[in-house]
């Protein structure tokens, strides 16, 4: 059985997964003002996959027989300095996503709640991707600095990524 504090804790988790996905469409938005359509799409890929992350906390609750409860999503960011400073944002935004979901652990251990806890292990591992995955396109585009061609090169790479739906795969 799952407590009331659990389930509190987990619909402010939808809540964060549904403010990613917003700070991501943002980001996603800007680069295509930037003209920067691969990073665009990058950060549209990365919004559907926090739509996801969302959807499988809200599929958690109501399995539990437990209410879903949607709060307000605040507004995310609309305007940045660079494409390297869009990243370490996206790095610190997943660095805070990690804490919480450590945090989310922590409560279903200190609760005994074993179902959550195994839930939230799928979590605790997409989060080591998710930073790995920023930290390397922080470090190329350290790298690549005030180079207009790398900046294009990485731009066409971050084109290529598609949305693979991880809901669909299970």
């Amino acid at each position: 059985m799952i407590s009331k504090r659990m389930v509190d804790e987990l619909n402010k988790q939808i809540n964060r997964e549904m403010y990613s996905a917003y700070l991501y469409m943002s980001m996603s938005a800007y680069s295509e003002y930037l003209g920067l359509k691969g990073f665009a799409n990058w950060f549209m890929v990365q919004y559907q996959e926090e739509m996801e992350h969302a959807m499988r906390f809200y599929h958690y609750i109501n399995d539990q027989g437990e209410q879903v409860k949607l709060m307000a999503i605040e507004e995310p960011l609309s305007a940045f300095e660079s494409p390297l400073d869009m990243f370490e944002k996206t790095l610190a935004h997943e660095q805070f996503i990690t804490k919480s979901i450590n945090d989310l652990v922590d409560i279903a251990i200190e609760e005994k709640d074993h179902a959550t806890n195994i839930f939230l292990q799928w979590f605790v591992t997409e989060q080591i991707e998710e930073e790995a995955n920023d930290n390397d396109i922080i470090s190329r585009l350290q790298r690549i600095g005030d180079n207009g061609n790398g900046l294009l090169m990485l731009d066409k790479e971050l084109g290529a990524r598609i949305f693979v739906s991880e809901l669909a795969a299970e």
